[in-house]
């Protein structure tokens, strides 16, 4: 069987997106690539027992060695993959795809990285190579749900969007579990967002802006506030279109105070320091503490929310349109919100760049596909996206 599909990372949204590609593949084989082999094996027997049949192969694959990657993508006729590894991973893979004129996606996350991404669109366009970056739930999902609340409207003037991946049973001290890999949760907190105000792209600092939003029992109120990386290109493409466009994390109350703490305590800084002698990071140091206390389990159930306020005007008459989806684990196969939101919109991503629908060069999720079009195929997965539109 020809190889087709890829996915580098073979942790839970690789998993996820892995399933979502031989599923929807057309019969494609997908090879499921990590450094660890045995999380290759334990990745590709699950999607494979889940579809119940052979459609997906391991491969120890360091994804830090573009060269080899590149060699590896050749070899191997992949015609589009996604990257589900960590954010820095990114450039590298998107210059190996570049190499070998091959599509892909990632979870993205970091506005440096994207930004260095999209300077390569020359290049990729050059090599017949598709480049969407910062796919996943949010950003990605959470993007493309914002396209399909302005095609709602004739002028839409301001976007806002709040956003989550939360267990449904809270414990404390943190009433958070985290089900992908650390280095994307404290990425957000650090550093600036790029929103739109007044017409312009801006950058805010992370973890400002507090407000409590209210959602129905049994969610109830949550805290929101600013986090980096949830916007990038989106606050690139529509600035001057837009007057405002911004997101904020969603957690249960009391959060936000627990990661000012951490905020101002420096333990989000990745650069090292001397500690007694020793050259550390504080970022690392928080990793190796607090991952173990926040790591949820396999199965483990969540929800992830998006939630879209669009304001503009339709036929004329100034409209609001809200756009919502709560979603839960998945319990014919086991994948977790988190993981259904993150990994799936990579892969609906990946099958439409495989499917020449999505032109050469590195290509904002906003120009990628239309957000009805997302929507549908969301649809397909169980996504149930709401839609109401108020004339105000």
């Amino acid at each position: 069987m020809e190889a087709r599909f890829a996915v580098i990372g073979a942790g839970r949204q690789g998993t996820a997106a892995a399933y979502d590609l031989a599923r929807f593949g057309q019969g494609a084989e997908v090879l499921l690539a990590d450094s660890r082999e045995d999380l290759a094996r334990t990745a590709t027997e699950r999607v494979n027992r889940l579809l119940g049949r052979a459609a997906a192969r391991p491969a120890v694959l360091d994804a830090g060695d573009p060269a080899r990657v590149e060699g590896w993508l050749r070899a191997n006729d992949v015609r589009a993959f996604v990257s589900a590894v960590p954010y820095f991973f990114n450039l590298g893979l998107t210059r190996a795809a570049i190499a070998c004129g091959c599509g892909m996606t990632d979870l993205g996350g970091n506005s440096d990285v994207v930004c260095a991404q999209l300077d390569l669109s020359p290049q990729a366009i050059a090599s017949g190579a598709c480049i969407v970056p910062d796919c996943g739930q949010v950003p990605g999902m959470g993007t493309s749900l914002i396209i399909y609340a302005m095609e709602q409207l004739d002028e839409p003037r301001e976007v806002l969007m709040w956003d989550c991946g939360l267990p449904a049973d809270p414990q404390p001290p943190w009433n958070y579990r985290l089900g992908f890999s650390i280095e994307g949760l404290t990425n957000e907190f650090y550093g600036d967002c790029l929103y739109i105000r007044d017409g312009r792209t801006v950058r805010l600092p992370a973890l400002e802006e507090l407000e409590i939003v209210e959602f129905p029992a049994p969610i109830g109120p949550l805290e929101a506030f600013t986090t980096a990386g949830g916007l990038t290109t989106a606050a690139l493409t529509f600035a001057g279109r837009l007057e405002v466009l911004q997101n904020k994390t969603l957690r249960y109350p009391g959060s936000f105070a627990q990661l000012k703490v951490i905020q101002q305590l420096g333990l989000l800084n990745p650069e090292t320091m001397d500690v007694g002698g020793v050259r550390l990071a504080p970022r690392q140091v928080l990793h190796a503490l607090w991952d173990p206390q926040i790591r949820a389990a396999p199965g483990e159930r969540d929800l992830i929310i998006i939630r879209i306020l669009a304001r503009g005007t339709r036929a004329g008459r100034p409209t609001d349109v809200n756009v919502e989806l709560i979603h839960y684990l998945d319990e014919t196969t086991g994948f977790t919100a988190m993981e259904q939101g993150t990994g799936w919109h990579a892969a609906i991503l990946t099958h439409a760049i495989a499917g020449g629908k999505v032109p050469p060069g590195v290509v904002p999720v906003e120009k990628a596909m239309s957000g009805a079009g997302f929507v549908a195929e969301g649809a397909r997965r169980g996504f149930v996206v709401k839609r109401d539109l108020t004339p105000t």
